[in-house]
């Protein structure tokens, strides 16, 4: 893991990582190309001139070989500190570190950033690459990368990564869906059952003996004697309600209760109802 990914805080995320153009390493590392090539020239030339052997050869080409081994750790040097080099893009800020054992770290907070202004020589167009500057609310520069790698699409990402980190703010999301999309969630408890209008059951079938019977007498009258109370039976109960109209419209009545409650849906309701009115 890199040094710049132990600074990124929790839910920070990089969106783009990047570093400055390779330009600018042969720019930093101009010392150690020149000693370099000034080494190969030497070298070049000791051995065109065919310098005789003795103290003359052996110190040119002494010499020639140290400054081929200057400018190659001089140039390892310079690729170190620009491999090192993090220029980040996150979810939140733009980071920049710097440094091979010594790190340097800089960041702008993206809310504080009024604008950005990129700067590209036609040099730059052409082998992509300019100047960034980072300007805050006080409109002066901020911070400045110089000479970085494909500056517009930084400066691209790092505006798009502002712009939802604004609205981000600025709107409210809306509510995450229950633990168990699949379960109904709770409903507050229904209110207890309003009584359900009393049907009015049939008036009981009365027998012409019934109608013609003479009253029963009144209660001044001579005490009968107790009469064991008779438990009713089938037979009694065909009697009262003959047709079974009257055990219908309850059991219809207490379905109604029990679809009114939820215990029953009202397809199963209406299924029964159908079978009970069959029968009549």
């Amino acid at each position: 893991m890199r040094y710049a990914d132990s600074l990124l805080t929790e839910g920070e995320v990089v969106v783009l990582r990047t570093r400055q153009h390779w330009l600018a390493l042969l720019v930093r590392a101009r010392a150690g190309v020149f000693v370099f090539v000034a080494g190969i020239l030497l070298l070049g030339l000791v051995i065109f001139l065919n310098v005789a052997p003795g103290v003359a050869r052996d110190v040119l080409g002494g010499l020639a070989a140290i400054m081929l081994v200057l400018g190659v750790i001089i140039f390892v040097y310079r690729l170190w500190h620009w491999w090192a080099q993090d220029y980040i893009v996150t979810n939140r800020r733009l980071l920049k570190v710097t440094g091979i054992l010594n790190k340097r770290s800089g960041d702008s907070s993206l809310e504080k950033i009024n604008d950005a202004i990129l700067i590209q020589p036609m040099l730059g167009r052409l082998l992509n690459y300019g100047d960034l500057e980072i300007l805050t609310a006080a409109e002066m520069a901020n911070d400045r990368y110089r000479m970085l790698k494909a500056p517009k699409e930084f400066k691209k990402t790092m505006l798009t990564q502002k712009h939802s980190l604004e609205t981000e703010f600025a709107y409210t999301r809306p509510p995450s869906p229950p633990m168990r999309a699949d379960e109904p969630a709770e409903t507050p408890a229904a209110p207890p059952p309003q009584p359900s209008t009393p049907v009015a059951a049939p008036a009981e079938a009365t027998t012409p003996a019934e109608a013609t019977a003479p009253a029963a007498p009144a209660a001044s009258a001579a005490p009968a004697e107790p009469v064991e109370p008779v438990v009713p039976t089938e037979a009694a109960a065909a009697v009262d309600d003959p047709d079974g109209s009257r055990e219908i419209t309850e059991t219809l009545a207490r379905l109604a209760d029990l679809r009114d409650s939820g215990a029953i849906t009202a397809d199963e309701y209406q299924a029964k109802k159908d079978e009970l009115l069959g029968r009549l």
